[in-house]
């Protein structure tokens, strides 16, 4: 199993981490995918990853068609226009890996596609957009890509394996994990504690060293979700923030959302949350408030109402 093509999708923060990485691997054919006018303006400016300017090969999904390897990097809900196109790319022998946020987009990509094209993902890094550069520190340590497979040994998985000889020898730092599953749930974890409340607020994430009613809303939501992936069956290592791993200043993706007045992935965090929840019978009275705080924000960026 060989990967010679890979092919991403949605060329945001995560995507240009992955541009940025395998834009000089000689071996790789690199490709963004995209129609219409993203296409044409993806095509015309490229783009600008710390610093450097990158030229793009931009293909649509009918051209993508056949690619060794997908990487969907997509918001959430931009996931579900989308898998008419991850369906174009997809033949035979691709493998398809998702690198968005949330615990249950391999099952939505895989039901359309077939569970036998996916490695199961995660990654860890931070990320902020200055006008219309993306800014990251290179992971280090715990930070990068998490993959495996679900109930097989990484170093028994023949797609973890082409994975990573495909994406290795770069600055991307890849993890090949035994328990993939976890590993998810427990950054799911993290993003749901430590990336809304800070939204709610509109404050840096020093808040939650410096303020301990907010401490308090991080640990029961941080609860919250352990006591769900118990519930199926999961053991997520608790979340750790590594000291001096960020400034105090830092904003959160949702945050970022809020302040440029998009979308939010809160159904994805706390709306998933809520249905697991009822699903199987456990009360999640935090991520239930926090997901109505979240959307009624989402109402006053659109404009609903200004007073």
């Amino acid at each position: 199993m060989k990967i010679n093509t890979v092919s991403i999708l949605g060329a945001g923060a995560i995507g240009a981490y992955l541009i940025e990485g395998l834009s000089r691997k000689k071996d790789i054919a690199l490709s963004v995918i995209a129609g219409g006018d993203r296409k044409t303006r993806l095509e015309a400016q490229g783009t600008t990853i710390n610093g450097r300017q990158y030229i793009l090969n931009v293909l649509t999904p009918e051209e993508a068609h056949g690619t060794d390897l997908l990487i969907v990097c997509l918001k959430y809900n931009a996931l579900a226009p989308a898998l008419d196109d991850i369906a174009t790319v997809v033949d035979e022998h691709t493998i398809v890996m998702s690198l968005m946020n949330g615990v249950d987009t391999e099952e939505v990509i895989g039901k359309r596609v077939g569970m036998d094209h996916m490695v199961w993902s995660m990654v860890k890094i931070a990320s902020h957009r200055i006008g219309n550069e993306i800014r990251f520190p290179r992971p280090r340590g715990l930070g990068g890509i998490y993959l495996g497979e679900p109930g097989i040994p990484a170093a028994e998985s023949e797609k973890v394996s082409a994975v990573c000889e495909a994406l290795g020898g770069t600055t991307i730092c890849l993890h090949p994990s035994d328990r993939i599953l976890d590993d998810i749930w427990s950054k799911y974890a993290l993003n749901v504690s430590r990336n809304i409340p800070q939204a709610i607020l509109s404050v840096g994430v020093g808040a939650y060293d410096d303020s301990e009613y907010c401490a308090t809303l991080v640990r029961h939501l941080e609860e919250e979700v352990f006591t769900v992936a118990r519930a199926k069956g999961l053991h997520p290592d608790p979340v750790i923030i590594p000291a001096g791993g960020y400034s105090k200043d830092q904003r959160y993706s949702t945050l970022q959302d809020l302040d440029a007045g998009r979308k939010t992935e809160v159904e994805m965090f706390c709306g998933a949350m809520v249905r697991m929840g009822r699903e199987l019978g456990i009360p999640t009275p935090y991520c239930e408030c926090t997901y109505y705080l979240i959307k009624t924000l989402e109402e006053k960026n659109e404009g609903k109402f200004n007073y």
